[in-house]
């Protein structure tokens, strides 16, 4: 959500510029930070290098190359080998790859990337993702209200769910943020890397990176239920293992926000079962039915309105007495049915999602009709005909 239209109040990180002005005296400046000031400057989401093509970067979800020529080998190696520190560097030989946070100076301004540096057909590779240094509200993000109600439960879990770029760390950055805005709690994110950099308002906030300030993951959550958090952020559910110790913070008192790849809100009950063996299936489904708040699925599309860039199509599930026990009975195919049925609960499929953006003129009819699990269904909608069906559970 890089490219999301600035919301009315933007107020500098100021921890954030400290925080990155530290880290870029213990460096250099680096030849291949051109790029990255490139990348800021035409509002891109992403800088993909490639050997043998010129630096391309992402606008508006449009892959764009840079005018000039295509990068060799040679310099491929000299533009990203002195980025990464000695960690990376041996994660990246012993698996071919590795993740880490960057940052540089534009203009005077901090901006932060999170960098996978990669391998392929013999040859080292970027891709980078540029991380807001603001925090968006809401509104700014064009979010549904409802989203403001699964930040203010005391314990269980809130998970994001879509692929890669469609929003999920801005959408779970803005949710804390309102936590920070509007409680005194202890929040605490654990991430690989670290993407967005809070600033304290109301809440006091750690932030831990995996490597850097702590070996790993499951050490950091064995120090987590010692630190006293009300609040967790546990980054990506990738294992069981991952999945397990954030569910049981849930249990134990704590909220916990987390992200999956999914499609839906729906699926992703089944991308959950599909990290355990069957034998726990049954167990597993008790944990989500009676920990889980509620699943966002979300997908970014560019939009038509002047100034914005991109808008998150959202499908939310909240988990009232209808998806708990459809969950526990292994009833998942009906799970549509009663997102549907629970609109007036905040909850909204895919279908009342696109139609909202289109009768809010942010986004046209064939981008909404291209993205549409149900076309005939989008379509009755925007006709006025609703598509909901009270009784069929």
């Amino acid at each position: 959500m890089a490219t999301t239209e600035t919301p009315a109040v933007k107020q500098p990180n100021l921890q954030q510029d400290e925080f990155a002005q530290r880290f870029l005296k213990e460096r250099e400046e680096l030849e291949v930070d051109k790029l990255f000031r490139a990348l800021v400057k035409l509002e891109g989401s992403d800088l993909h290098l490639k050997v043998g093509r010129p630096p391309i970067v992402r606008v508006h979800g449009t892959l764009k190359e840079l005018n000039r020529p295509p990068i060799t080998r040679e310099e491929m190696v000299r533009l990203l080998f002195p980025m990464m520190n000695a960690r990376a560097r041996r994660i990246f030989d012993e698996d071919g790859g590795c993740d880490f946070a960057y940052t540089v100076d534009v203009d005077g301004v901090i901006w932060r990337f999170r960098v996978n540096m990669l391998q392929q057909l013999g040859s080292i590779g970027l891709v980078a993702r540029r991380v807001n240094n603001f925090i968006p509200n809401f509104e700014g993000l064009h979010l549904p209200a409802v989203m403001e109600e699964l930040c203010k439960f005391d314990q269980g879990m809130v998970l994001l769910a879509g692929v890669t770029g469609s929003g999920k760390s801005t959408t779970i950055a803005s949710m804390l943020n309102w936590i920070n805005r509007n409680y005194r709690k202890h929040i605490l994110t654990l991430e690989d890397p670290i993407e967005f950099v809070f600033t304290e308002e109301k809440c006091l906030i750690n932030q831990r990176e995996v490597g850097q300030d702590v070996k790993d993951f499951g050490i950091a959550m064995k120090h987590a239920v010692r630190e006293d958090p009300d609040v967790i952020l546990v980054g990506e559910m990738r294992d069981e293992e991952t999945f397990m110790t954030a569910i049981h913070a849930a249990e134990t008192g704590h909220l916990v926000f987390g992200t999956i790849h999914a499609s839906s809100a729906a699926t992703t009950i089944g991308r959950i079962l599909d990290l355990f063996p069957e034998e726990m299936h049954s167990a597993i489904r008790s944990a989500i039915a009676f920990n889980m708040k509620g699943i966002v699925a979300q997908k970014l599309l560019p939009s038509i309105r002047p100034g914005v860039g991109r808008v998150p199509t959202c499908e939310i599930m909240t988990f009232n007495p209808t998806v708990v026990k459809l969950i526990l009975e292994e009833k998942d195919e009906k799970l549509p049915d009663a997102i549907r049925i629970g609109a007036e609960e905040g909850m909204q499929d895919f279908t009342m999602s696109l139609k909202h953006l289109v009768d809010e003129e942010l986004i046209d009819r064939p981008t909404a009709f291209r993205v549409a699990p149900n076309r005939d269904a989008l379509k009755m909608a925007l006709k006025g005909i609703n598509v909901s069906q009270p009784g069929i559970l």
